[in-house]
């Protein structure tokens, strides 16, 4: 108990002391509370923040004894290298699982060290297949991935928007190249005489757009597709209304996103743009998710960004494997996170032999008057 209570800040250490009766379960968390992404970084972390005070509100039992949850949270700032850090700091204060991380290109050099160290992870968000693929035993995520996010947007563009020239741009991220690859897979394996007419690239950080969207103007596409996050879309969008383009944009969860309408300001015309997020409730989901949004914008004073209510339920589940193998050690309650089976909020959670989420479902936007409106949920 000491070993571990050192790691705590000092208020929660000394309530733990105080109450030896109630065994202590660390759960990390990691995501982008730092930079660009920081909005959908502390988002996350309010979700599984809002789970753990869920937990210890109802007194949760772990064979038959009322155990104590507790957050450690970390900031990898999006940023590989950070990731790694933070991974190993969370190893080395013996957590017994971990949320996160945020971002694919942190989430998969961070699995090694968990797989390593044989600590359970579950990402709320990470998308690109690149985590589950590599086959570590350890890592989960309760989301679906850029396989069928991708592809699913490829045959939207194709079937519903009816649109014949393509040109793509991406971050060169681990998720942006990503779901810009799936999304071009989806596209031509629906209609191969289908014209991408570009493929350009851009940096996660980047803020000027000229050089890129006035070469892709003289290509004349219908529709523009972006793989990257909200921060760099919403000013791309501002400058292709500036330079008079008038083509179609869509993109994947990472611009999919509330803050998207302020960050593109007159740039995100009505109608003009489509996005899917990796998941979405059906009909007989959507009671629970209405209350969980009052909830949390009760207890945060800030509206849902996208994957507070993934991270809720990642808490949720790893808890319900705690309870199912009477532990929360690691190496005991790992082979039940493997073929749990949970009713969340977002609805029913099981994972495939890879770690990856039972027919996850997809949701597509749009935006109408600066609100992200939703179009469809699809599985």
């Amino acid at each position: 108990m000491l070993s571990r209570i050192k790691f705590l800040p000092l208020a929660i250490a000394l309530a733990l002391a105080g109450n030896a009766a109630a065994q202590e379960v660390v759960i990390g968390h990691v995501g982008a509370i730092s930079g660009a992404g920081a909005h959908l970084g502390k988002d996350n972390e309010n979700g599984a923040k809002m789970a753990i005070d869920d937990l210890n509100a109802k007194g949760f039992k772990i064979n038959g004894k009322v155990v104590k949850f507790v957050l450690l949270t970390e900031d990898d700032g999006a940023d590989p290298k950070q990731g790694t850090t933070v991974a190993q700091k969370l190893v080395d204060a013996k957590v017994n699982g971990v949320i996160g991380h945020m971002n694919s290109g942190t989430t998969v050099p961070a699995s090694k060290i968990y797989f390593d160290a044989g600590i359970p992870q579950i990402s709320p968000s990470a998308t690109t297949p690149q985590y589950t693929k590599q086959k570590f035993n350890t890592a989960f995520r309760v989301v679906a991935n850029d396989d069928k996010l991708g592809g699913t947007l490829g045959r939207y563009a194709i079937e519903k928007m009816q649109v014949k020239r393509i040109a793509v741009i991406d971050d060169r991220t681990a998720y942006g190249q990503g779901v810009a690859d799936e999304f071009i897979k989806g596209v031509k394996s629906k209609m191969p005489g289908i014209h991408i007419v570009g493929r350009e690239f851009t940096n996660a950080n980047a803020t000027d757009f000229n050089a890129i969207l006035t070469s892709i103007k003289a290509k004349d596409p219908d529709l523009i597709f972006f793989g990257g996050m909200d921060s760099v879309a919403g000013p791309m969008l501002r400058q292709m209304k500036s330079l008079g383009i008038k083509a179609k944009f869509m993109g994947g969860d990472g611009i999919c996103t509330e803050a998207l309408a302020r960050l593109a300001g007159d740039g995100l015309a009505d109608g003009m743009l489509t996005c899917a997020e990796a998941g979405g409730v059906m009909s007989g989901q959507e009671k629970a998710m209405d209350n969980f949004v009052v909830r949390y914008d009760k207890k945060y004073k800030v509206e849902v960004q996208m994957y507070a209510p993934y991270a809720y339920d990642a808490v949720m589940t790893m808890a319900t494997a705690m309870q199912n193998a009477k532990s929360a050690e690691p190496a005991k309650y790992l082979p039940e996170l493997a073929k749990v089976h949970y009713m969340g909020i977002t609805g029913p959670i099981s994972f495939d032999r890879y770690g990856d989420i039972k027919d996850g479902a997809l949701t597509l936007f749009t935006y109408k008057g600066g609100k992200k409106t939703r179009i469809a949920v699809v599985k």
